[in-house]
This record gives C-alpha cells, sequence and structure tokens, in this order.
C-alpha cells in the first residue's frame, strides 16, 4: 500500500509569471524600513518552531511585540528529546519578555506552548498529555515527523531508528510497510480510529484546547474529522494543507471546512523548499472562504526567515493576489484567536 499522492501545486515558471507579475506590480503596502516589520498588527502565529538549533523563542518574541502582533503558539520550544517540557520553557520567555517589555514600555505579545503527543520520540500516554495540560499548552499536536505518512513520503532521520547512526543522517522514503512499523498511525486494524487516539481528541476538547491534527494519511484525517464534528469541537486544525505531509484536494478542504475544522496556511508551503504557487494558495482560499482559514509561518529553521518576517511575507501575498483588508485581518487575527481559546 502507498499513500502517496500525484496532486501537484508547484506550477511552470513561465505560467507563474503571467499570474505573479501583475500581483508583485500592483502591490505597494507603503515603503519599508528594515529591520521594522509592518504588515503584521494584531496577527497571530498559530505554528512557530523554536526548539534546538532553530530561531530563538525570546528573541523573536521581542520583535513580534515592537512589530505589533498579539500573539505566538510555539509548536516547539525548549528540548524536545530527554526532559520535554515545553510550558516550562515558555513560562521562562514570558517572564523575561515581560521584564524586557516593561522596560521598554511595549505592550508584550502573548506566548503559547503546543504540545506534540510523539514529538520527544517516546511511547505517548494519556497521563503525559494530561500533566502538559494541566501545566497549560495551548496547542496539541498528533504525529508530526514521525508519523507513518511522513516516513513514507520523506524518510525519517536515521537515528530515531538506528541511535547508533550519524546526526545528519536521513533515509529515502520507505515503503508503507516500514513506514508503519517504525511510524505512529492512527487506526486500528479495521481502520477505525484507535482508543489512544479518540481519548486524546477528547482530552483536548475537553479542555478547549486547539488541536492540530499533525501528518496524517487521508483515511486518518477522515476519522479524524469524524470524531471531531460528532463532538462538536470547533478548534481542530489542518496545518499546510498543500504540503507533502497532507496534500488535500481543494474539494477537500471545503469539506473540512463545513465540518467547522480551520486549515492553516503556512508560509512553509509558498517556501522555495516547498514550492507551492502563492496563487494556488490564493485560489484555495477563495474556494473556501475565510471563515475557517488562518495563515501562519511554520517558520524557525535557519534556512527561512525569521516567524515575523514569515507572517508579513504571507499576508503580503495574499493580499497582492485579492484577499481584501477584513479577509485578511480574519485569517491573521480573529480565526488564530478562536483556534487559541481567544475572544476577538
Amino acid at each position: 500500500m502507498s499513500v502517496r499522492s500525484s496532486l501537484d501545486n508547484a506550477t511552470p515558471t513561465a505560467e507563474r509569471c503571467v499570474t505573479s507579475y501583475p500581483a508583485r506590480r500592483a502591490y505597494r503596502p507603503g515603503v519599508i524600513y528594515p529591520p521594522a516589520v509592518p504588515g503584521v498588527q494584531d496577527a497571530i502565529d498559530i505554528h512557530c518552531h523554536s526548539h534546538e538549533g532553530q530561531q530563538d523563542a525570546l528573541a523573536l518574541a521581542k520583535l513580534a511585540s515592537q512589530s505589533g502582533m498579539r500573539g505566538i503558539l510555539y509548536k516547539t520550544i525548549g528540548p524536545i528529546s530527554g526532559d520535554y517540557q515545553p510550558e516550562r520553557a515558555m513560562q521562562q520567555v514570558r517572564d523575561e519578555l515581560m521584564r524586557w517589555a516593561d522596560a521598554e514600555q511595549l505592550t508584550p505579545i502573548e506566548c503559547w506552548a503546543g504540545y506534540g503527543v510523539t514529538m520527544d520520540n517516546t511511547p505517548p500516554s494519556i497521563e503525559k498529555l494530561v500533566a502538559q495540560l494541566d501545566q497549560g499548552v495551548r496547542g496539541v499536536w498528533l504525529p508530526v515527523f514521525n508519523s507513518a505518512n511522513t516516513y513514507n513520503k520523506v524518510g525519517a532521520k536515521t537515528r530515531w531508528i538506528d541511535p547508533s547512526a550519524g546526526p545528519d543522517d536521513h533515509t529515502a522514503p520507505m515503503s508503507w510497510a516500514e513506514s508503519r512499523r517504525h511510524g505512529h498511525y492512527m487506526l486500528d486494524e479495521i481502520g477505525k480510529l484507535s482508543p489512544f487516539y479518540e481519548e486524546v481528541v477528547r482530552r483536548v476538547a475537553d479542555r478547549g484546547v486547539a488541536l492540530f491534527v499533525g501528518h496524517p494519511t487521508h483515511p486518518e484525517l477522515d476519522e479524524l474529522a469524524n470524531l471531531v464534528a460528532k463532538i462538536g469541537f470547533k478548534q481542530a486544525v489542518v496545518d499546510h494543507p498543500f504540503s507533502p505531509f497532507v496534500e488535500l484536494p481543494v474539494a477537500k478542504m471545503k469539506d473540512l471546512a463545513a465540518l467547522g475544522i480551520f486549515l492553516n496556511f503556512t508560509f512553509d508551503e509558498i517556501s522555495p523548499l516547498l514550492g507551492v504557487d502563492p496563487k494556488k494558495m490564493y485560489d484555495a482560499i477563495r474556494a473556501i472562504g475565510v471563515a475557517q482559514v488562518t495563515l501562519s509561518s511554520d517558520a524557525g529553521e535557519p534556512l527561512f526567515p525569521h516567524s515575523v518576517e514569515c507572517m508579513r511575507l504571507i499576508r503580503g501575498y495574499m493580499d497582492a493576489f485579492g484577499l481584501t483588508d477584513d479577509e485578511l485581518y480574519t485569517v491573521c487575527c480573529v480565526n488564530p484567536a478562536r483556534v487559541v481559546g481567544l475572544q476577538h
């Protein structure tokens, strides 16, 4: 069995320039004076990385505060191996941010930690999830880099499978059988959501915390969507729907939005590393409608700009291609506030 998809959301250069050239010539939001980051006022980034080797969480929070953002949900922060305690790491950042903001007479952003049920590569458990919810994490991610789907699509760091491997070794995409053997898969032997993951969803929903579906196969996503709709949960999110880890046709995005699930489009998708045509992203948002759409960075890796700049860029692309000011405010400010449980 293979879960690979033939969807291709890139566009040949000769064709892309026809749609992008008018958009970039017409987009004139005002003169930019570096290092200021304009165009992110009140924005909330609900998918940001700041673990080992990535952007510094405190420096990013300071820049976001100076730029007028409202908040950042750190999907990863602090060590994600060993003693994995994201809320503890987040509180240290908050404390330092508050001291700095008082001295600078600025309003600090709100900072929230996320928790991944398989992020530290140890067996997941309800006990560990509950402990993190009790500590105050604001978002929970289902399996991501170590999901069976990810292993099948792009492979894995070899040391996740063989601890004796070098730190930079990486496997080729694995067969589906290998991926199932080594990666996390959320369905049981009859294709239904396993009792463990059903309990995860229900626990997260009971706490009013955002649930990010991770990197599921389409059958996994269907079962998650059915449960979310059944229990009336309104803070479920599909990250980077155009990425190879999710790869949804627009019709499927519309179906998920109709169930009250958010589609979270990211700068990662339109970056050179994934190469999704931003016009196709705009067209998808226009087809779905903005009521269940968010924009975020999914940034942190050194090959990307920092997350505040990524928020400016993805917002700017969608502005240039045609989202109105009200629509941009909805997808950058109002809907992300709904995801993290804020009134707006």
